[in-house]
């Protein structure tokens, strides 16, 4: 049950927004809103109500949601393709972006929200930088012991030596494991004054550094932390720089993606989201959870906004054409793009739900 409604949470209130972006740009340009759902109305068993021009509702299945508007090709199918004032079809390219990205942006202000609050919260860290051990990880990858738990390093060692080398400092440790992945290295430590030695194959992962993402070692430590107080602007312009970088890691992520630097069986899905929004809840508590909220709603609006048919950025790509060239683009070639968009969708869904399947299992 843990799983599910945490999985509500990191999904529902960034699909919420999302949507609710939508709306507001629509009624603020003008645009008819016919529908505004959350979730997705399977079957049409979800919960519905109608105010005014508007069907409000709460779909079954709760991954997604969608704002129909009349007068975009692939919501509103009317008989009649002449222009009316409320439509979507009737506004000009800078009302149409300003509608189709104002999910995006809400995404990007949830997010910048979320990490605003939780510096204010629980000030920023700064690392002890002694090489002395706070917290061994014990897990790696759900079930996969650390390297550094198996190794029977324990919170309060010191780590003294690695590979023959002296570590006088965290910093001294960390570029030595990072720079060793999946490589074995060799560790000497001190507790309770005395001393252990033992050799540890590293586990590589991806990390994102100076724009770029590279694979780097861990063993599964973490350090000691001075914690420091941040006041209240500060904390809304880290939480903004926050968000930002995290854009960035996505941008880099999907670029390392397309030029094969990050494997597609890397790629999660609704059952991934689910499975890492539990054992975070489990593991980190609420502020934990609502962390990976907002770092989930700048994926979200990352993924929104790429230039695929069917999604927020193939709308704003098609807006962009039809302003430059000063009309509509034919209705045929509109079909057969948000059609090819659709397959291309389901069959990224059906991947990443393989995907999850088979990394669960």
């Amino acid at each position: 049950m843990i799983y599910l409604l945490s999985f509500m949470v990191v999904i529902g209130l960034p699909v919420f927004l999302h949507e609710l972006g939508h709306f507001l740009a629509a009624r603020s340009v003008g645009i008819k809103v016919e529908k505004f759902y959350v979730g997705f109305n399977i079957f049409g068993m979800g919960i519905k109500k109608k105010y005014g021009e508007t069907e409000y509702g709460i779909g079954l299945f709760p991954l997604g949601g969608y704002v129909k508007v009349a007068g975009i090709l692939d919501e509103s199918m009317d008989e009649s393709f002449e222009k009316k004032e409320y439509e979507f079809r009737s506004k000009n390219t800078v009302q149409k972006i300003w509608f189709l990205s104002a999910g995006v942006i809400m995404n990007f202000i949830l997010s910048s929200v979320v990490f605003s609050v939780f510096t204010f919260v629980n000030g920023t860290l700064e690392i002890i930088d002694e090489p002395i051990i706070s917290e061994v990880v014990e897990n790696i990858d759900s079930e996969k012991k650390s390297p550094a738990y198996l190794a029977g390093l324990q919170s309060g060692d010191e780590i003294i030596q690695i590979n023959g080398i002296d570590v006088s400092s965290w910093t001294d440790l960390t570029n030595i494991i990072h720079s060793n992945p999946g490589e074995k290295i060799s560790i000497k430590w001190i507790r309770d004054g005395s001393e252990y030695k033992k050799d540890i194959v590293t586990k590589t992962i991806q990390d994102f550094k100076d724009n770029k993402i590279t694979e780097i070692g861990i063993i599964g430590i973490s350090p000691y932390y001075n914690s420091i107080e941040v006041g209240f602007f500060e904390s809304i312009l880290m939480g903004c720089q926050q968000t930002y970088k995290w854009i960035e890691l996505m941008l880099s992520s999907l670029y390392s993606l397309i030029s094969g630097g990050i494997s597609l069986d890397q790629l999660s899905g609704p059952l991934g989201i689910a499975n890492v929004a539990g054992q975070t809840a489990k593991d980190g508590g609420i502020l934990a959870l609502i962390m990976l909220m907002g770092i989930i709603s700048v994926n979200l609006g990352i993924i929104n906004i790429l230039p695929i048919p069917g999604l927020d950025g193939g709308h704003v790509f098609i807006a962009l054409i039809e302003g430059a060239i000063g009309r509509e683009l034919p209705l045929k070639i509109k079909y057969g793009i948000q059609t090819f968009g659709f397959i291309l969708l389901m069959l990224l869904f059906v991947f990443v739900f393989y995907n999850d399947i088979k990394n669960l299992m």
